[in-house]
């Protein structure tokens, strides 16, 4: 989430001073933690699509509500690279996590000689 932030206040020129991170991230980090809380993200934390998806939508839509009513913009743009960026993050993870897990769970195959 606060590698979300750190790029888009780079790729801007803004500051990257701890007042300005703190103020582009609180809304985000409200969100992730609603979203954490509605998924039941501890059910099944590995899951990409039970909890991922919706711990990312929830992070987006509580995030932008929350600028909104902070004042801070919501340009369409912005709405999207934050789906697009917020949601590989957050199911990104998941699912090379789960693709690992399921790996090791599985026999190695022993090849026969003849």
């Amino acid at each position: 989430m606060l590698a979300f932030v750190l790029a888009g206040r780079r790729s801007h020129d803004e500051m990257t001073a701890i007042a300005g991170i703190a103020s582009t991230a609180w809304p985000f980090l409200v969100g992730l933690g609603v979203g954490w809380g509605v998924s039941r993200a501890s059910r099944q934390p590995l899951s990409a699509l039970r909890t991922g998806l919706p711990v990312a939508a929830v992070a987006v839509a509580v995030g932008m509500v929350l600028r909104v009513i902070s004042g801070q913009g919501t340009a369409l743009a912005f709405i999207i690279v934050a789906c697009v960026v917020l949601g590989a993050l957050l199911t990104g993870w998941r699912a090379l996590a789960h693709a690992v897990a399921s790996r090791r769970r599985q026999p190695l195959a022993l090849e026969e000689t003849t």
